[in-house]
């Protein structure tokens, strides 16, 4: 059996040919999106660049994820902050989708006319633990149906206000679905069903909106979130296959060109004596996606988080030329660096979107005082025995040095005192980025998937 996987990124099109009778990856390729005409036309480009290196490839599956445009854009809602709002950004991140907003308690009229402004693909609704409040989800359900926008509607919240939440529905012209509370108990989080109704709206919304209809006619297989695939891909290196063994406990950093996304595969218990956690329990399996942390699309609002001038202190280059720069790269999302200075900025500012995506995605610990004296609270994972870290995306594994790039999600004993974030580990690099293209292939190939991944994603030094 022959696979070809596709990855259409935001920035590139990725293509792994994959022989199971050999069991290896044979050849890999890239190409530009061109999701501004036709994504056929780049997946032609990367396919052409692919039998140049390996020869006429017969393949007889061809499976494919996507994150074009940006991917699944998302806005979550829910009750209180720290319960059901978070758990709809659980199940919202999970299912691969990028929650550009989330919301608590009934939304405002400003907020009303922000996701109109945000316009997005997806609204994940949800609120109050079965048999609970149910008036702030009916009252948010209204006013969403008010918004003139064509985005589908996903509820997930207290399963009494089902009835109510039909009638509101079938009188809007919006496509709603209704499924599982995301939190049907207090604390107790049930993300699948919502997951599963977010990949199965991926799957007839997105493919349409992005100009995928092509590809999905070829393959004959669901195209799913490229996130999804990734999360997949990390959930068997760490785990395995039920008969050989994962790696265990493992982060791996997606730096790309609209996003910065951050997977962690660990219980992320407390390491130390005397702390306290807070807040939610946290999934073994967690994904986070940082819509303002990409490396091209996303790069002026990147660069609105740092102090440039310090910064370009750091990096020894002008500020004028840190500023022209993240000015071409986010008009020009193919320009790549062409001399010494350029690829300082570079990585530089890839080094400080690793930092600040793996800082939100782990937990972090805070000082309490209780008549014991003090203590320290816990919000999130601990991640800080995890001893790998995976680099993922062309700004990483087309570094020089990616393991300067990597180590912004490490802990720095001075700095980074409050944020759970791994101490020491080892870098390992995804050189071929094949962690999509073995998350699509571990539906039908488990086994070779993970052995392919063993010997191709491999340590730095």
């Amino acid at each position: 059996m022959k696979y070809l996987t596709a990855d259409f990124g935001s920035t590139y099109t990725k293509l792994t040919a994959i022989d199971t009778e050999q069991g290896c990856v044979v050849g890999t390729a890239t190409a530009f999106t061109t999701i501004e005409t036709d994504v056929m036309e780049g997946f032609c480009q990367a396919l052409q660049k692919l039998e140049i290196a390996i020869g006429s490839f017969a393949y007889d599956r061809l499976l494919c994820c996507s994150s074009a445009a940006g991917g699944l854009k998302m806005v979550a809602l829910g009750l209180v902050p720290e319960l059901t709002a978070k758990a709809a950004k659980m199940a919202a991140s999970s299912a691969g989708a990028k929650v550009v907003k989330t919301y608590s308690f009934e939304i405002s009229q400003a907020e009303q006319q922000e996701i109109y402004d945000i316009n997005p693909d997806l609204v994940l609704l949800c609120g109050g633990t079965d048999g609970g409040n149910k008036d702030v989800i009916l009252a948010n359900a209204k006013r969403l149906c008010e918004i003139e926008r064509n985005f589908s509607i996903i509820a997930a919240g207290n399963k009494t206000a089902s009835y109510e939440l039909a009638e509101i529905f079938k009188n809007s012209n919006k496509q709603c679905a209704i499924t599982e509370n995301v939190m049907p108990q207090f604390n107790i989080i049930n993300i699948t069903p919502a997951k599963q109704k977010i990949k199965d709206l991926f799957i007839s919304r997105i493919i349409e909106a992005k100009g995928l209809t092509a590809i999905q006619q070829m393959s004959g297989y669901d195209i799913i979130p490229t996130p999804l695939a990734v999360l997949t891909g990390c959930e068997l290196l760490s785990k395995g296959d039920g008969l050989d063994d994962g790696i265990g406990d493992m982060m791996a950093v997606d730096l790309g060109g609209a996003t910065t996304d951050v997977y962690s595969m660990a219980a992320g218990e407390p390491t130390v004596a005397e702390v306290i956690t807070k807040g939610l329990p946290e999934p073994y399996s967690k994904r986070s996606v940082e819509g303002d942390l990409g490396m091209r699309y996303s790069l002026a609002a990147m660069a609105d988080e740092l102090n440039l001038e310090m910064f370009a202190h750091e990096i020894g280059v002008e500020i004028r030329k840190v500023k022209k720069w993240i000015e071409t790269c986010a008009a020009k999302p193919d320009t790549l660096p062409c001399d010494e200075e350029e690829t300082r900025i570079e990585e530089g500012l890839a080094r400080n979107a690793v930092k600040i995506a793996v800082e939100r995605h782990c937990g972090y610990f805070e000082p309490a005082y209780t008549p014991m004296g003090q203590v320290f609270t816990l919000t999130g994972k601990d991640l800080s025995d995890v001893p790998v870290v995976i680099g993922i995306g062309g700004s990483i594994i087309n570094n020089a040095h990616p393991e300067r790039i990597l180590s912004g999600a490490e802990k720095a004993a001075s700095k980074d005192v409050m944020f759970a974030k791994p101490k020491r580990p080892r870098y390992l690099l995804d050189k071929k980025y094949i962690f999509a293209s073995m998350g699509l292939l571990s539906s039908f190939e488990p086994k070779l998937a993970l052995s392919i991944m063993k010997k191709e994603i491999t340590y730095i030094n």
